[in-house]
């Protein structure tokens, strides 16, 4: 048979591992009707948790209840994109200006008629009302057959804000409004923060959070089993093998278990998983993590934050902030504005006071070993 795991980000994985009470608490929403609190969402988390994974999941969801769903990524230009779809199913044009009624006035036995002539909107007015209207017609569609409106909206960040409050105010008024709609969001933790942030926005912070991180050992171990009880036969001890390997990280669950079939397959073992093709599969899995997922969370970070990441490498385990900062040659406090930087982002983690640990698994053998390219390159980028 095909290998079963299918590590390609967003790909819903063949069995989607510990996030069973997030869909049923989506689920309870829909049918709980307009008002109920897991309508409006936030999902969070690292690189490789699974976000847009979770939105396709629930975007499912709601379409087997008859749902309509949008999906949308929160680059420039959303907000008209989303309009188009909206309007693919009905006529729509843009709100541009709105003609002022006219009226008469009487004074002194006089009567004239009062023209209030037309009121123009600028671009974000237009924007808002456009989407509001866009929303609106398409919900007075499908609330007639019972069922309701879903969109979800991936990678949320700042350089978005000004279409973010746009959607915003249109979500807020149709709420309000007690409408069949539901909104998703996704982003790493750092962008969606400084999206709530924004003064305007304060209606979404009403929105509930949902923070995906690590995924518990046991269910991994019993996805792991049901997966490969399909196809091939992997004893306890490499099942638990392939476990460990994984951290609990959903994306890694995805390369380990994809890679070990193969080296299996590529090893002449058509129906089972030897402890060598585990460890095999389990190198090339860390190499794939290296290049899918490390080298872009370091991509955009600035150097010196870098820099703090380079120094907790030396460490075989937790390392000390106050070390970090010294292999920094910066006071603790100036190393702490990264240190917190890197926390927001869900790179590393604090462990206990004074400590803190890598939160991405793998990080500090990917940072070892790049560690003179990364170095450079931070040298290059502060000339």
């Amino acid at each position: 048979m095909s290998n079963p795991f299918k590590p390609t980000a967003g790909r819903i994985p063949p069995v989607l591992v510990g996030r069973k009470n997030i869909i049923a608490d989506f689920e309870y929403a829909l049918e709980d009707g307009p008002g109920a609190p897991g309508r409006l969402m936030f999902l969070t988390g690292a690189r490789g948790v699974g976000k847009t994974v979770m939105l396709d999941v629930l975007g499912d969801k709601a379409k087997n209840l008859g749902w309509t769903v949008i999906n949308e990524t929160a680059e420039s230009g959303f907000t008209d994109r989303l309009m188009e779809q909206l309007r693919s199913i009905g006529k729509d044009t843009d709100v541009v200006s709105y003609d002022m009624p006219k009226t008469s006035v009487e004074a002194g036995g006089y009567k004239a008629s009062l023209d209030l002539g037309k009121i123009n909107f600028d671009n974000r007015q237009r924007q808002t009302l456009s989407l509001r209207r866009a929303f609106t017609k398409q919900l007075d569609m499908v609330e007639k057959q019972g069922k309701g409106l879903l969109v979800t909206l991936d990678e949320v960040q700042s350089s978005s804000l000004d279409e973010m409050r746009s959607l915003s105010v249109a979500m807020q008024h149709l709420i309000r409004e007690h409408r069949n709609v539901a909104f998703l969001f996704a982003g790493l933790p750092n962008a969606v923060g400084e999206v709530l942030d924004d003064k305007v926005i304060t209606f979404l912070q009403r929105a509930e959070r949902e923070h995906l991180g690590a995924v518990d050992n046991g269910d991994v171990l019993k996805s792991f089993d049901e997966i490969f009880g399909t196809g091939k036969h992997a004893s306890m001890d490499v099942l638990i093998e392939l476990t460990k390997a994984t951290h609990g990280y959903p994306f890694m669950i995805q390369l380990v278990g994809y890679w070990a079939w193969r080296c299996s397959d590529q090893n002449g073992h058509s129906d089972r998983v030897s402890i060598d093709d585990a460890e095999e599969g389990i190198g090339m899995a860390k190499t794939k993590l290296g290049d899918m997922v490390h080298a872009q969370a370091l991509k955009g970070l600035p150097a010196q934050t870098i820099n703090y990441l380079l120094a907790m490498s030396l460490d075989d385990d937790v390392s000390r902030t106050g070390d970090v900062a010294r292999r920094m040659e910066r006071s603790p406090q100036f190393a702490n504005i990264y240190r917190m930087r890197l926390v927001d982002e869900d790179i590393i983690e604090p462990a206990g006071r004074g400590f803190v640990r890598f939160k991405l698994p793998y990080l500090r053998d990917y940072l070892r070993e790049h560690a003179a390219f990364l170095q450079m390159r931070g040298n290059v980028e502060e000339l």
